[in-house]
């Protein structure tokens, strides 16, 4: 193990192995304890796209609020899943089997094609070129600034989906999927994630389906390993400590180290980072 991977795993807090159940029991109160810590808050709020990440994320924040209602007898608290097509989604009929194996509490659906088109036109009428990943981005940003709407609306937290094998390949949009108030898959990878929802019994379609950001027109359904030049498995065996060939090693550390920026908050003058 070289020492950038070693310093990765432990700035990422990766297990080289977990056991299932209990990353779910930690995950479910992590959720709880935040909630508690701000008793204003009353729910929890959350993009659903019908994959892996936000069907697991979805199923423990559901989790989380029922148990809360149940110990203290507060019927406020409430999960909200979101559905944020851009237009017709191909994945619109996974989003609904991830709903509905989550038992959300509530269901909304934002349609961000109208503000992400306008966004785009008033980009264009400054002449600016908007390319198509650029847009990509936008979208991602949209959906954020809908969960946010929903979150002030109803009180509550936007959880993300962000995670150790997304989070080392800086693999999703700053302030966008990037944003959120809490992310209670971090620390675990891919197939980590993958265990749990196999222990939870959830519908195999929705994680073992080909991962996916969809954001780009010209390459619709981009599988996330030919846009990152690496497997998942490359990637969690990485996170896990395990021997992995150089030429994967260093795409990843590659990946790493120029996203580093996406990992930090806004930096300062006082910060090291940009020294």
């Amino acid at each position: 193990m070289t020492d950038l991977q070693k310093q990765i795993i432990e700035t990422l807090k990766v297990k080289s192995s977990i056991d299932p159940a209990e990353e779910i029991r930690i995950s479910i109160d992590f959720m709880k304890a935040y909630l508690l810590k701000y008793p204003f808050l009353k729910s929890l709020v959350l993009g659903i796209s019908g994959g892996q990440d936000s069907t697991l994320a979805g199923y423990l924040a559901q989790q989380a609020i029922k148990e809360l209602r149940e110990e203290t007898g507060n019927t406020d608290y409430q999960f909200i899943a979101v559905r944020l097509p851009y237009g017709n989604q191909a994945d619109e009929s996974d989003a609904l089997d991830a709903i509905k194996f989550m038992q959300a509490d509530q269901v909304a659906r934002v349609d961000i094609k109208g503000a992400t088109d306008e966004m785009v036109k008033s980009l264009i009428a400054n002449d600016l070129e908007v390319s198509d990943f650029n847009k990509g981005n936008v979208k991602a940003r949209q959906r954020m600034i809908a969960q946010y709407g929903i979150a002030g609306a109803k009180v509550g937290a936007v959880v993300g989906t962000d995670h150790a094998a997304e989070a080392i390949t800086g693999f999703y949009t700053k302030y966008g999927d990037g944003g959120a108030d809490i992310t209670p898959l971090w620390r675990l990878n891919k197939r980590q994630g993958r265990s749990m929802l196999t222990l939870l019994e959830a519908p195999e379609h929705l994680y073992l389906k080909v991962p996916t950001a969809d954001l780009e027109e010209d390459r619709p359904a981009l599988p996330d390993e030919v846009a990152l030049g690496v497997t998942y498995d490359n990637i969690d065996d990485y996170l896990e400590g395990k021997t992995v060939s150089k030429e994967v090693s260093n795409k990843i550390e590659n990946w790493y180290l120029k996203t580093e920026h996406k990992r930090h908050l806004p930096i300062t003058f006082y910060d090291s980072f940009w020294k």
